[in-house]
C-alpha cells in the first residue's frame, strides 16, 4: 500500500482496518473502524478532505476524492462502495450500497439506507432522500428500499468486514513470483 503525506496532511488509518497492498491513501484521508480499502483504489486527499465511517469497504479500483476549495467526500457508517465506483466530492449517508460502476458527481448528497444501482451516475448537486433506490444515466430514483433490501444492505457489509478480519488475520499472503 502507498500512504502518502501530502503537504502537512497524512491519512489517518484505524488499527483494525484493512488497507490492500495496491491501494494509495494520500493526503488528508481519515479511516473509521473495521473498514476495508481493496486492491487498486485510490482515496486523494490532496484537493479537499476525505472522511470514511466505521464498517466501510470501499472495493478494488475505486477512486474518491474531493474538489477543490469546494467539496470533500465524505461517506457513512457501515457502506458498500462496489468494484470501480467514483465517488466525487460528495457525501453518502449511513447504511448505503453503492453499486458497481457507479459514478456520484460533486455535490451530491445521498441519504441513509439508499441503493445507487451499478453503473448509475448521480448528478453534481443531486439530493437522494433516504431509503431510494437509485438507476440510469442520469440517476433517477425509481423505488424505495424495502426491509428485504435493509437486509441485503446489512449483509453486504457485514460480509466485508469479515474479510477485511480474514486478511488482517494473514490470510492473504504475497508469495515471491506469485500473483
Amino acid at each position: 500500500m502507498s500512504i502518502i503525506k501530502f503537504g502537512n496532511k497524512r491519512p489517518k488509518i484505524d488499527k483494525t482496518s484493512f488497507v490492500a497492498e495496491s491501494a494509495v491513501i494520500l493526503g488528508d484521508v481519515e479511516i473509521g473502524k473495521n473498514s476495508s480499502i481493496w486492491y487498486g483504489t485510490v482515496l486523494r486527499g490532496d484537493m479537499h478532505y476525505i472522511r470514511i465511517g466505521n464498517n466501510t469497504s470501499v472495493q478494488d479500483n475505486s477512486v474518491m476524492h474531493g474538489t477543490a476549495d469546494k467539496f470533500p467526500t465524505v461517506v457513512g457508517n457501515n457502506v458498500s462502495i462496489g468494484h470501480n465506483a467514483i465517488v466525487h466530492g460528495c457525501t453518502i449517508g449511513d447504511n448505503c450500497l453503492i453499486g458497481m460502476g457507479s459514478i456520484i458527481l460533486e455535490g451530491a448528497k445521498i441519504g441513509d439506507w439508499c441503493i445507487i444501482a451499478a453503473g448509475a451516475v448521480v448528478p453534481e448537486g443531486s439530493t437522494i432522500p433516504p431509503h431510494s433506490i437509485v438507476m440510469g444515466v442520469p440517476g433517477k430514483v425509481r423505488g424505495k428500499v424495502t426491509p428485504a433490501h435493509r437486509a441485503r444492505i446489512t449483509r453486504n457489509w457485514k460480509a466485508y468486514v469479515k474479510l477485511k478480519d480474514r486478511y488482517l488475520g494473514g490470510q492473504a499472503k504475497t508469495e515471491n513470483g506469485g500473483v
